[in-house]
């Protein structure tokens, strides 16, 4: 599925886990196309599908821009830039080397997720050419389109992680403004703070967190999954849902007990917010983020 959520900007569903959960954006502006995160290999087809579909020629694409090299946002990178011949990877200096040799970020997934859910989850990671990559420096600003894309680095999440300023429409922010599933939606955006390995730092995430704030954009538009507007107002409750997590593994739970109090931590919100659907629904939605955070937030804290 492809939808548009601005002008000159749609969100591709990558298919990865299920609808709606993972997205590749797709700018357009004058006679150039850029694509903010690249989803998974099976993702290529879809993604390429969907510039056929939109009438937008492979050597229109400027720039594939990663926000961090996590595979559900960068595993389809090289399969991807295969097919592009014009298009720059656009990454943060230190995820940069792992998207040219993939081994080292091939192995950290694989000790993560095991060696059998790797492969159904993320199949082959192609490498790319080096002279193709360009690393970003934090503030780089991007020729595109008759405007500029900056890129401003945000660690929190992960130290490999940049988000991308559309002064038109607003910030892609990969994971850093954490994930907004659209099942979970009611009055006002929900949002929840995303602590997954191995990088977690939640002084780095708050100060990413107002960083975007800061920028003035009236919307962000998450990977996981697509449009939220009201940035200003979201910032300070998504720091307090990242505050929350770390308090709740400050007495190195074990790993089950710090996954149901996530959940409950999230279960409590929603409830709160007059979201819509059942608990048992919530649950099932959250329940592989809550494993991940858990074990995200317990590294952090040396377990």
């Amino acid at each position: 599925m492809t939808e548009a959520v601005g002008p000159g900007l749609w969100a591709i569903d990558t298919g990865y886990v299920r609808p709606r959960f993972d997205a590749v954006h797709l700018r357009v502006a004058g006679d150039r196309a850029a694509l903010i995160d690249a989803g998974v290999g099976a993702s290529a087809p879809r993604v390429l599908g969907a510039l056929d579909a939109l009438g937008i020629a492979r050597d229109q694409v400027q720039y594939l821009i990663l926000t961090h090299v996590h595979l559900d946002h960068a595993g389809g990178a090289g399969q991807l830039m295969a097919a592009l011949p014009a298009a720059r990877l656009v990454v943060h200096p230190r995820g940069a080397r792992h998207m040219v040799d993939p081994a080292r970020l091939v192995a950290g997934t694989v000790a993560v997720y095991g060696e059998a859910a790797f492969r159904q989850l993320y199949g082959e990671i192609v490498p790319i050419d080096e002279t193709r990559v360009i690393a970003t420096d934090d503030g780089q600003r991007l020729p595109f389109g008759g405007l500029e894309l900056e890129l401003l680095h945000t660690p929190g999440h992960a130290k490999h992680h940049q988000v991308v300023v559309d002064p038109e429409l607003g910030v892609f922010t990969g994971d850093t403004f954490g994930i907004a599933y659209p099942e979970l939606q009611g009055p006002a955006p929900f949002l929840v703070a995303t602590t997954t390995p191995t990088d977690f730092d939640l002084a780095a995430l708050a100060a990413s967190v107002r960083r975007i704030g800061a920028t003035g954009a009236r919307s962000a538009f998450l990977t996981h999954y697509s449009r939220v507007d009201g940035v200003a107002e979201l910032v300070e409750p998504l720091i307090a849902d990242a505050a929350a997590l770390w308090a709740l593994s400050a007495g190195l739970p074990d790993m089950n007990t710090l996954v149901e109090q996530i959940l409950g931590h999230w279960e409590a919100r929603l409830e709160a917010a007059g979201a819509p659907g059942a608990r048992a629904d919530w649950r099932a939605l959250l329940q592989a983020d809550a494993t991940l955070n858990a074990m995200g937030l317990l590294h952090a804290r040396g377990r």
